[in-house]
């Protein structure tokens, strides 16, 4: 089963008759920025989450761009069942936020995840090749470096920069301090 997707308008409306909302983006991402009233559930925890306290009142899942809640929209329905009304909304928080909604927007939170290591790696990448040219070719290993990590974070799943991005200071109000050892 899918969910209909449905426009930011309408769901809008259906908000002020008394659905739900529900992020399915990730903590980083909710942090920064968030429709009012949205309930934060994100996709990683989905099977942790009992939805059944909130039966009778339809739900409309939203993520960024609605990309992310269009690919799980099977297994979003599976966990609601078929006893309730459900929706996507079309085009996401970025969709939402075009239709002239409120959203609020703190910007004392750390950019996503995913956008810093996107930095980071384009910018040791560049950093690698400019010294190359200009002051060793042993330089040149940096970005190699980095592509090689790309290729692991994407075969994978596992990217060493967003581990040590997630313990940076900046990020500690969203991830938590780490963990020291006794």
């Amino acid at each position: 089963m899918s969910l209909p997707a449905i426009k930011p308008a309408d769901a809008r409306r259906l908000l002020d008759s008394g659905a739900l909302l529900i992020d399915i983006r990730e903590a980083d991402e909710h942090a920064r920025e968030k429709i009012p009233g949205a309930r934060h559930l994100p996709l990683s925890k989905l099977d942790e989450i009992d939805l059944a306290v909130h039966q009778g009142k339809p739900v409309i899942f939203h993520c960024k761009s609605g990309a992310r809640t269009q690919a799980n929209a099977p297994r979003l329905a599976r966990k609601l069942g078929d006893a309730r009304e459900a929706f996507i909304v079309e085009g996401g928080l970025d969709a939402w936020r075009k239709a002239g909604l409120p959203v609020v927007t703190d910007r004392r939170q750390p950019l996503e995840l995913q956008r810093q290591v996107q930095i980071g790696a384009g910018s040791l990448a560049v950093m690698g090749t400019l010294l190359g040219l200009f002051v060793s070719p042993w330089f040149f290993a940096v970005p190699a470096f980095v592509g090689a990590g790309l290729i692991t974070a994407g075969v994978t799943g596992f990217c060493g920069m967003a581990r040590i991005l997630m313990r940076a200071p900046w990020n500690r109000s969203v991830y938590g301090s780490p963990a020291r050892a006794a």
